[in-house]
């Protein structure tokens, strides 16, 4: 049930982000079902193979690397989707980090993980 609920809520930020970011493009709500759905693929298969051959780059950078895999994340997303379209890395960079921060306010408010 927690996997539909955060599916959802991943759904409803990227419609509305695509609704008012400019440089970011959401052509229908089947669209952003599509893409919360693959962004979560790409998430599970390749941002762990990402992530660990830009180690050395995360430590230098102190871990503010992978801000910059979370928006290649989202470029590649772009690519396999029509009705998504995004205009360049900074409007993925700044999608990224929005979409995180709703998910994680979001996910607080709407899912009880103390729940037995």
């Amino acid at each position: 049930m927690n996997l539909i609920i955060r599916l959802l809520i991943t759904t409803v930020l990227i419609f509305f982000l695509g609704n008012f970011l400019p440089g970011i493009q959401v052509l229908d709500y089947k669209a952003a079902v599509f893409v919360a759905i693959v962004l979560g693929f790409l998430n599970v298969f390749l941002k762990p193979i990402l992530v660990f051959l830009t180690i050395p780059a995360t430590i230098v950078t102190l871990g503010l690397f992978l801000l910059v895999i979370n928006a290649a994340i989202i470029l590649i997303a772009d690519y396999f989707i029509e009705g998504f379209r995004v205009d360049g890395f900074w409007y993925a960079f700044l999608f990224s980090i929005i979409l995180s921060i709703g998910q994680s306010l979001l996910n607080g408010i709407f899912i009880d993980e103390n729940k037995n």
